[in-house]
């Protein structure tokens, strides 16, 4: 499945982000932070790796929707694409 250069530029602020957000409930472990606020950024990271997943899923089955046929030849059928959006579930 081949990524628009838009969203794949999204998905690695995205992922930068989470990268940050994971550096930073590092550094609360260090700090002894109160366990509820570290799952609470530990949540926030789960979501936002997920809405990664989604967004990158959605971008594909744009493309299946658009051009069937070649989405097939490359693998990514829509009903492979419903697979791997079930998989994020």
């Amino acid at each position: 499945m081949q990524l628009d250069d838009e969203v794949k530029a999204d998905l690695q602020r995205r992922l930068r982000r989470v990268e940050g957000q994971v550096r930073g409930i590092q550094k609360m472990l260090d700090e002894d932070r109160e366990c509820r606020d570290v799952v609470t950024q530990l949540a926030a990271v789960t979501k936002a790796i997920e809405q990664v997943g989604f967004r990158m899923l959605a971008s594909g089955l744009v493309s299946c929707v658009q051009d069937p046929e070649r989405a097939a030849a490359e693998g990514y059928a829509v009903d492979e694409v419903e697979r791997l959006f079930l998989k994020l579930t």
